[in-house]
C-alpha cells in the first residue's frame, strides 16, 4: 500500500511539473510569436529563420551537457526525429505566413484545434488511450476559443488554410516529440535537429529574398532565437511528463499572454467575449489535469476456485 501511495504521489508530482513547464512554455512562445509578427510585416520567412535556427542549434549544442560532459546529439529514434524535423520546418513557415495573413488573435482559433488533432492521433501513433472525459474537455476548450471570435468563420481565405496547415504540422511535430521522449532522454537533440533543418532549408532560400537588416532587427532576431530555444526545450521536457492530449490544451494559456502582449505592443483591446472564451479554455485545461491526476478505481480480480 505504501509503495502504491508513493507511486501515486510521484505521478502527481510529475504531472504538476509538466503543468508548470507548459505554462512557462506558453509565455516564452507567445513572446517569440510577437517578434514573428513584427518580422512578418517587413521580411520573408528565411530572413528570420535562417539566423534564428542557427542560433538555437548552437545553443542546443552548448547546453547539451550532463554532469560536466557533453552528451552529443545522437538520437535513439532517427526516423521519428526526421519526421519531427520536417514537420517543424513546414509548421514554422506556415505559422510565419499565417501571422502575416491573419489578425494576431485569429491564429489562436486554429491553435485551439491542436488538442483535437493530438487526441485523434495519440491512439494510433502513441498508443495512449483517450477517455470520454478527455474528448469532452477538448470539445469544451475548442468551444471556448470559438467564443473569442463572435463573428465566426463565415469566410475562409488563404490565411485560414495556411493556419490550419500550420496547426496540423505542429501537431505531428509534438506527437513525434512525445514518441521520442518516451524512448530517449536526450532532450536537447530534439531541439537541435529541427532547428538545424530549419536553418539549412531557410539558408537555401535566403539569397532570393534577402533584405538588409539594421542592428535593431538583428537584435530582435537574436531575441527570438533565445525565446524559441527556451520554449522548445521546455516543451520537450513537458511532453516527457504528460501525454500530448494534456499538454496541448494547457498550451491555450498562450492566448492570455498574447492578450497582454497585444495590448502593450500592438494596441489591441479585446472585447468581453475574448475573456469569456479564455476562461472556458482554462477550465477545459484544468479539467484535463484533474482527470489525469485523480486516483483510478482499482478492479480486484478474484482467482477462480
Amino acid at each position: 500500500m505504501i509503495a502504491g501511495l508513493t507511486r501515486r504521489q510521484g505521478l502527481q508530482a510529475a504531472c504538476l511539473a509538466g503543468v508548470g513547464l507548459t505554462a512557462l512554455y506558453t509565455l516564452l512562445i507567445a513572446t517569440a510569436d510577437a517578434i514573428t509578427k513584427l518580422f512578418a510585416a517587413s521580411y520573408a520567412a528565411p530572413q528570420l529563420f535562417a539566423l534564428s535556427g542557427g542560433i538555437v542549434a548552437v545553443l542546443s549544442l552548448a547546453a547539451n551537457r550532463r554532469e560536466g560532459r557533453w552528451r552529443g546529439v545522437r538520437t535513439a529514434c532517427p526516423r521519428a526525429m526526421a519526421v519531427r524535423a520536417v514537420a517543424t520546418v513546414l509548421a514554422s513557415i506556415a505559422f510565419y505566413y499565417a501571422f502575416r495573413l491573419l489578425p494576431f488573435a485569429e491564429v489562436f482559433l486554429f491553435i485551439a484545434l491542436i488538442p483535437l488533432l493530438a487526441a485523434l492521433l495519440s491512439g494510433p501513433v502513441l498508443g495512449e488511450a483517450v477517455r470520454p472525459q478527455v474528448w469532452a474537455a477538448l470539445c469544451l476548450g475548442t468551444a471556448g476559443v470559438l467564443c473569442l471570435f463572435p463573428g465566426g468563420l463565415g469566410s475562409v481565405g488563404l490565411g485560414h488554410l495556411v493556419a490550419f496547415a500550420a496547426v496540423a504540422l505542429g501537431t505531428v511535430s509534438m506527437l513525434a516529440s512525445r514518441y521520442i521522449g518516451t524512448r530517449d532522454d536526450n532532450i536537447l537533440a530534439q531541439v537541435f535537429y529541427p532547428n538545424l533543418a530549419l536553418m539549412a532549408v531557410m539558408a537555401c532560400a535566403l539569397p532570393f529574398v534577402f533584405q538588409p537588416m539594421g542592428w535593431a532587427d538583428l537584435g530582435w532576431a537574436g531575441a527570438y532565437a533565445v525565446f524559441l530555444f527556451g520554449a522548445r526545450w521546455v516543451l520537450v521536457a513537458a511532453l516527457r511528463l504528460l501525454p500530448a492530449y494534456v499538454v496541448t490544451p494547457l498550451m491555450n494559456l498562450q492566448f492570455l499572454w498574447m492578450v497582454a502582449i497585444g495590448f502593450v505592443a500592438f494596441g489591441e483591446r479585446p472585447v468581453a467575449s475574448v475573456y469569456v472564451g479564455a476562461a472556458v479554455v482554462i477550465a477545459a485545461g484544468l479539467w484535463l489535469v484533474w482527470d489525469q491526476t485523480r486516483p483510478r478505481d482499482q478492479v480486484k480480480v478474484v482467482p477462480a476456485e
